[in-house]
């Protein structure tokens, strides 16, 4: 019997001994697996907190690249204040504030940069500074703006992975907008057109105004999207403009770069009909015409305020033959060209110039 009891004992120990060695390991293996949760939760929490800083890192960046838009309000009051002001100087001869007496005797040279983005558009630079950034309004409508660090990002790259994308305040509208000086003149389109000066360097609306126009129509006939067109050249900023009152005739104003006021406004014999862009050369005005077909459009209507360029001295410059009609044209006051988006192929067109024959 006791020898019976002594291998009960042994095999009940063998047993117990075999069943703790499983529970040791089972409670080791349960062990070794918390600590790898634990070690996985901390590299989570760790993750997290990294990405937190990131992102309130990017919410601070984004705050002070775009902060809250201002309240843009029209005063009536002001605005007619404006307007009869304006009125008051309106077609008189304008007194040069520079003693540019260049006029455009022809294209010397075209260059195609390259095709991007939508079949109407506009490109240019600072027209009145040494920047070399290339500003890019893709359509005839949006809120943003890509920014190219210099023409060779611009023309080497399709995409615009090398662009700064400026996400503007309030949408524009047309093609007519224009960087001057460190800002950006944009048309903004709210019940009446708006002229919204946009500093480039801090991202904030320093001005806006109502254009103290009744009534706008489309200034080009061949571009139904733009009712103003900025425009800058070596005597300072304008506008070229269209309303019902003078619709089949282009409009011109002299606007103060600082408070966007109208110093003058005249109403130009420039028809609007088969009229696809303008620009302003030493206070004149020049107006490219086109046809329905897109032919080879021409500059066949020069108009000079100061009264100094008679008109049939100006001369009748066309363009070379490209792929259709132009929906931008910007002249640049500093390199004596111009930059073109026709049917979304990026142009550039270096002018030959002469002296003003005066009246």
């Amino acid at each position: 019997m006791s020898q019976e009891r002594i291998s009960q004992w042994h095999d009940q120990s063998s047993r117990y001994s075999t069943e703790l060695r499983d529970f040791k390991n089972q409670v080791l293996g349960m062990l070794e697996t918390a600590e790898k949760e634990r070690e996985a939760l901390r590299s989570e929490a760790e993750g997290a907190a990294v990405r937190v800083d990131r992102l309130e890192r990017e919410v601070d960046y984004l705050e002070t690249q775009n902060p809250a838009p201002p309240c843009v309000e029209v005063d009536e009051t002001l605005m007619e204040k404006q307007v009869a002001t304006a009125k008051q100087r309106k077609n008189e001869k304008y007194t040069k504030l520079t003693d540019c007496s260049d006029t455009i005797a022809s294209v010397r040279a075209m260059k195609i940069l390259k095709r991007f983005g939508s079949t109407s558009g506009l490109w240019t630079k600072d027209a009145a500074g040494n920047s070399e950034k290339i500003y890019v309004f893709d359509g005839t409508a949006n809120d943003t703006v890509y920014v190219f660090p210099r023409m060779r990002e611009f023309t080497l790259f399709s995409a615009t992975r090398k662009a700064a994308r400026i996400k503007l305040p309030y949408p524009w509208v047309g093609t007519g907008h224009l960087v001057y000086d460190g800002h950006l003149y944009y048309i903004r389109q709210q019940g009446p057109f708006q002229v919204i000066k946009f500093n480039l360097a801090n991202k904030t609306v320093v001005d806006s105004s109502v254009f103290p126009a009744e009534e706008q129509i489309p200034v080009f006939g061949l571009s139904p999207f733009t009712y103003i067109e900025m425009a800058a050249d070596e005597e300072g900023l304008w506008a070229i403009y269209a309303t019902k009152e003078n619709e089949k005739n282009i409009c011109l104003a002299k606007l103060d770069p600082t408070s966007l006021d109208i110093e003058q406004m005249w109403d130009t014999p420039c028809p609007r009909e088969n009229a696809e862009g303008a620009f302003v050369v030493c206070g004149a005005l020049h107006v490219a015409y086109n046809t329905r077909l897109p032919s080879r459009s021409r500059v066949q209507c020069v108009f000079d305020v100061s009264g100094t360029l008679a008109p049939e001295d100006a001369s009748l410059v066309y363009f070379p033959k490209r792929y259709g009609s132009h929906s931008s044209m910007k002249y640049s006051p500093r390199e004596r060209q111009i930059y073109a988006w026709d049917d979304g192929y990026q142009i550039i067109y270096r002018m030959e110039m002469k002296k003003k024959l005066e009246v």
